[in-house]
């Protein structure tokens, strides 16, 4: 199963961690894991480019693992953009988790 953490200080995601492995079907045809790959990634992505920012970012060397870090003290009109597109992306989770709620689980730790 895939694990999502969203860490939440003062409302904003500042951090969240993916780890596992859906399970949902075979390896290279695992749909579930495809999907969450794809949306976690675009969004790490976007938010880079869109935002010229460089994120805190940890990869599992087998996969199955993405920490990623908001670095602190951002000028506010581009902290709202990192969290319109970070909200997007989880709400692309949670649609995931809906359909497939056996091989995903998404929790959020407001510190």
């Amino acid at each position: 199963m895939i694990q999502v953490t969203v860490y939440r200080l003062k409302n904003q995601i500042n951090a969240f961690e993916l780890s596992g492995h859906a399970g949902s079907g075979p390896y290279g045809f695992d749909l579930v894991c495809a999907g969450v790959s794809a949306v976690s990634f675009g969004a790490v992505n976007a938010v880079m480019e869109l935002c010229e920012l460089e994120l805190g970012i940890e990869q599992g060397l087998e996969g199955g693992y993405l920490y990623v870090t908001i670095p602190d003290e951002l000028d506010s009109s581009i902290m709202n953009k990192v969290q319109l597109l970070f909200e997007g992306m989880l709400i692309s989770l949670k649609t995931i988790e809906q359909d497939y709620g056996d091989f995903i689980q998404i929790k959020e730790e407001v510190e």
